[in-house]
């Protein structure tokens, strides 16, 4: 299942890059925490562990960044107990304060959910985009607000 949806933000694209993927459990709506296992001087393939959590349930994934190209492209590849996800961003700069964010994500299920997808798939399709759209504009609010040190 693939969802994509993007944000216009009104901040320079270098600070965007660097809240998406530096504050992730500050502005994200799902990640409560966050730690990396291992980094690498290049950014590509440092190792995490995150926890989420969804209308009172929580989920411990593990992820890999599979692409670190600042302020224009990012992406991690996150394995979990029941599916995997691949969440591709691209920034593009519309103006000097002005950043568009797209977020695509790909969501593969493991064993019994590959079988409630097929039957499901819609309204899981729809609830994704919407959770989709939740993040972004929880990514808007967070960058438009923060205040730099």
């Amino acid at each position: 299942m693939k969802h994509s949806a993007s944000v216009t933000i009104n901040r320079p694209i270098d600070i965007v890059f660097d809240l998406t993927n530096n504050h992730v459990s500050e502005w994200s709506i799902m990640v409560v925490e966050e730690k990396f296992l291992e980094e690498t001087p290049e950014v590509v393939g440092s190792t995490f562990q995150t926890l989420t959590e969804d209308r009172g349930h929580q989920m411990e994934l593990t992820g890999t960044v599979t692409a670190y190209q600042p302020p224009n492209h990012s992406a991690v590849h996150l394995e979990g107990d029941m599916f995997n996800i691949d969440a591709v961003y691209q920034f593009e700069k519309i103006s000097e304060n002005e950043t568009r964010v797209t977020q695509t994500s790909r969501v593969t299920s493991k064993g019994f959910l590959k079988v409630f997808l097929l039957l499901f798939g819609w309204l899981m399709k729809r609830s994704g985009l919407n959770g989709v759209n939740r993040e972004l504009e929880s990514l808007k609010a967070f960058c438009e607000s923060y205040e730099e040190e």
